[in-house]
């Protein structure tokens, strides 16, 4: 395989998962139906941003696998399991406390790869820190919805 081939089929894989993933949890109603911290953002900019983000995961992923460095191949893959599991925690089973234990794990898990990629592959750790500045945000965000709406 290629290398072109391979960040081909890194982006098919995250992007790919990611959309199909947000496609079967769409928020719905229960959402809808939430109390809002005020400080929640308009429903229409979390696919934009999920987006990019997710182009920066597989680009990442890519290099990292590239240059065959293993530790952080195995943090990008369990930054990547937890994070297609947060929205069926979330909005599939309607789990805060549950999406919120998930995502807290997230968390740790790209504070991880940025910590053992950022002297062997700097640009894959900074391609993770906006990552992991919207992640801590939906973390505070989970958090303030599961308080504002235990019942």
């Amino acid at each position: 395989m290629s290398r072109s081939q391979a960040l081909l089929l890194f982006l098919v894989l995250v992007i790919g998962g990611g959309l199909a993933i947000g496609y079967i949890t769409l928020p719905g109603e229960w959402y809808a139906g939430l109390v809002k911290p005020s400080f929640n953002p308009p429903n229409w900019i979390f696919a934009p941003v999920w987006t990019i983000l997710y182009i920066l995961i597989a680009i990442a992923g890519w290099r990292v696998w590239d240059r065959g460095l293993s530790v952080p191949q195995e943090f990008w893959w369990a930054q990547l399991a937890l994070n297609f599991l947060w929205s069926p925690a979330f909005f599939g089973f309607q789990q805060m406390g549950l999406a919120l234990i998930v995502i807290v794990l997230l968390l740790i898990t790209i504070i991880g790869f940025i910590k053992v990629t950022w002297s062997s592959e700097p640009v894959s750790a900074l391609l993770f820190v906006p990552y992991m500045l919207w992640v801590a945000f939906a973390a505070l965000l989970n958090g303030s919805l599961w308080r504002l709406n235990a019942g």
